[in-house]
């Protein structure tokens, strides 16, 4: 079944004025999932109106009741889940599973900041005045600018917007026009929740509304993640335009598998990182760095693995891995492939192209001949791994800092001194001891360093670092 999906302005369900548009499932390719109309740049517009005209009464709105609106919106999600994730296999590609638990885990997220009204909202300290407190209040910063990508189109929105609209701030939103369905579904959610017109608008449109969220004056902030090329160019814009921003870039993640860790759990937990949602995370494990004296050993279990994953249409309840997003992300990641291949590279498992309907590309491990090659530094963004081996762990942790991008790492070891050490030895945002390299969970910050990110984290209590400002007032008694 084909959906119709509308751009939400100012509370009005409107169907654009821009181009069509089409969302096609990447294991069927001839399959339309959605189809809709680019918002005209006279509409994104309109959208950044009717969020400053919302903005006073939604930053006057009870902190209690904006929550009650997130509460109703997490009970919608939830309830739409089986649904909900079915579209999301069809357009996006993950598995049935997966998409599932990305839709549910959405709604955690609405929850979690819906809490955030029984929490502190400042702070008091004493002065050394008589008769004065000093109040540190939080305000919100007004009309926030989301920009999402693909690869989590209902998640990444939720923990922009969760944040965004419980700290009293209004939106407007551009998704990635690859998963315009997902965001239709969020997007009605909250409306449907009690959100008051012009709290949220969703646009759809390519870079174009992009850059006229991120220019219009109107926005007070813009909230960004995608590839840190087009980050740095959203951070750049935003400092030219003294606009606060934050960004999630790029990762390029290793994990790093020790003598004495427990390889078949290493093993396991590697093809995770790297398969899990067809490698199309931004914390997906895509750089191994391996003990010599285990190396071939985990190896052959890494790569074994690989080879038995069942690669397919993502509903088939029998499949682990399904296809990439578009046409233009395999051709990406099967040219590195090659590229690497041609470089010296080992193919231990996949490598060569799948010949089916559908965007799809092997599991595939590679043995790099050192970091030299192209495809240590550069981000696929496909299930796809290489390894290089290390005589030390001190050369091990250096090899896996060996990148401009520190999104997320991963370290298997049985020693809680080489555990410490790589707490303090990696430039890294995120960092799991002996479990894969992908994950989080909303209550805790997320985002990296180095490349892979600017400005406050996100998720967590440091989302509101972002989402509101303070003002100190020294707070006298009258004389």
């Amino acid at each position: 079944m084909t959906m119709d999906v509308l751009n939400l302005i100012g509370g009005r369900w409107v169907e654009g004025e821009g181009e069509e548009f089409a969302d096609t499932n990447p294991a069927r390719p001839s399959e339309v999932v959605a189809r809709g109309r680019f918002a005209s740049a006279r509409e994104v517009a309109r959208a950044i109106t009717a969020a400053r005209d919302a903005a006073p009464g939604w930053a006057a709105t009870p902190h209690h009741a904006r929550a009650e609106i997130l509460l109703r919106a997490a009970a919608l999600v939830d309830a739409a889940a089986e649904e909900w994730g079915a579209e999301l296999a069809r357009e996006e590609g993950k598995t049935l599973p997966e998409a599932v638990a990305e839709v549910r885990g959405s709604a955690r997220v609405l929850r979690y900041y819906a809490s955030e009204a029984d929490r502190d909202s400042g702070e008091v300290f004493a002065s050394p005045r008589p008769g004065e407190s000093v109040l540190v209040v939080r305000k919100p910063i007004g009309v926030a600018g989301l920009i999402t990508p693909f690869n989590f189109p209902i998640a990444i929105p939720a923990w922009k917007i969760g944040p965004a609209l419980t700290y009293g701030n209004t939106v407007v939103w551009k998704p990635s026009s690859l998963v315009p369905l997902l965001a239709y579904r969020l997007a009605w959610a909250l409306a449907e929740a009690g959100l008051p017109d012009g709290v949220l608008n969703l646009v759809y449109g390519e870079a174009e509304a992009g850059s006229a969220i991120v220019d219009h004056p109107g926005v007070d902030a813009v909230s960004f993640t995608g590839s840190t090329a087009v980050g740095r160019a959203v951070i750049a814009r935003c400092g030219e335009l003294g606009k606060p921003v934050q960004t999630e870039m790029g990762g390029k993640n290793a994990s790093v598998v020790l003598a004495d860790a427990d390889l078949d759990h290493a093993a396991e937990q590697v093809c995770l990182g790297a398969f899990r949602s067809t490698g199309q995370k931004c914390t997906a494990t895509s750089r191994l760095v391996v003990a010599t004296q285990v190396a071939d050993e985990l190896l052959e279990r890494v790569a074994d693995r690989a080879a038995r994953l069942v690669v397919g249409d993502p509903l088939a309840p029998e499949v682990e891995m399904g296809p990439l997003v578009s046409s233009a992300a395999r051709d990406r990641v099967t040219a590195g492939v090659r590229q690497a291949v041609g470089a010296g590279a080992k193919p231990l498992a996949g490598a060569e192209p799948l010949e089916r309907e559908g965007w799809f590309v092997p599991p595939t491990v590679l043995d790099l001949p050192g970091t030299g090659v192209d495809f240590w530094r550069t981000e696929l963004f496909g299930p796809v791994v290489g390894a290089v081996r290390a005589s030390s762990t001190e050369e091990a942790l250096g090899l896996a800092d060996l990148s401009e991008h520190g999104l997320s790492a991963a370290i298997f070891t049985r020693d809680l001194g080489t555990a410490l050490a790589a707490i303090d030895r990696l430039e890294v945002g995120v960092l799991h001891v002996n479990s894969e390299s992908a994950g989080t969970f909303p209550y805790v910050p997320f985002g990296g360093a180095k490349q892979s990110g600017f400005g406050p984290k996100e998720q967590g209590r440091a989302a509101r670092e972002f989402y509101t400002r303070t003002v100190t007032v020294y707070l006298g008694a009258p004389a």
